[in-house]
């Protein structure tokens, strides 16, 4: 570790700051990074971590291992969810993690490759920028999961996209590339897995050599606007659908259904 560095004690994530620059990265590979309601706790921390540090300007987030996020890790979702409350608590983690990524003072950079899914894009759309490397494969299988896309994910995809395209992706589940993602307007750069952390350092150091005071500015008065056309404020609810989904027979027999066929083959 570099002379100057600070960082942050997790269980799940690794978080650094050294200078100007900061780092977030997902660090259960074993199991490609998924989003436990501990690791979404984390991420919070995380965050208001960099916001009382004003001289980081630029925050990487990444994974470790194969993968950037195998998405929300449904069995310590169940886990969390004993006692009264629970479940709704739990389930309303991801929107309260993918809200402080969002409004963190410094400017977030997703550094994607291997598998992005479900919670997963969710965290990336919660990022400023994103650059993924040209093999990442993205998905969002909440629906054949028999839950509904929560977590603010369905907001920030319109944001992103446009109202079409996120109808499309989140009801079919279907995969898709980064190619794909790039022309519909969800990434900045897709370059080859090789070049991808030099791809990566070249944009934040893009970045960080311009004054804080600018760089925020820009954010902000971008994420004002957005927000005026397709607010995420609204989201607040998302685990009451959450929670409604996880009781409807016909949900769990999608689920079900889904698990079996994945299974199989």
């Amino acid at each position: 570790m570099q002379a100057g560095t600070e960082t942050l004690q997790a269980s799940t994530i690794t978080v650094a700051a050294d200078g100007a620059l900061g780092s977030i990265t997902l660090n259960r590979p074993d199991k490609l990074n998924p989003l436990s309601t501990l690791t979404l706790d984390e991420l919070v921390a995380a965050a208001r971590w960099f916001d009382a540090r004003p001289a980081v300007k630029v925050v990487v987030v990444a994974g470790s291992g194969r993968a950037f996020s195998a998405g929300a890790d449904l069995a310590a979702f169940t886990a969390a969810a004993d006692g009264a409350g629970g479940l709704r608590e739990a389930a309303d983690a991801g929107r309260r993690m993918a809200d402080a990524i969002e409004a963190m003072r410094a400017v977030t950079v997703a550094r994607l490759h291997g598998h992005c899914v479900g919670g997963g894009v969710v965290l990336a759309a919660a990022c400023d920028l994103r650059v993924a490397a040209e093999d990442t494969r993205f998905s969002i299988p909440e629906v054949d999961l028999g839950i509904p896309l929560a977590w603010g994910g369905i907001p920030r995809l319109v944001r992103e996209i446009g109202p079409a395209r996120t109808k499309e992706l989140v009801m079919t589940c279907r995969p898709f590339g980064a190619a794909e993602a790039q022309a519909i307007g969800f990434l900045n750069r897709v370059v080859p897995e090789a070049g991808l952390e030099v791809a990566v350092q070249e944009l934040v150091g893009q970045l960080v050599g311009k004054s804080a005071l600018t760089l925020g500015g820009t954010k902000r008065q971008v994420n004002a606007v957005t927000d005026g056309m397709v607010g995420t404020t609204r989201s607040w609810n998302d685990a009451d659908a959450l929670v409604t989904a996880v009781h409807d027979p016909e949900s769990q027999a999608s689920a079900m259904a889904y698990l079996k066929r994945v299974g199989g083959r």
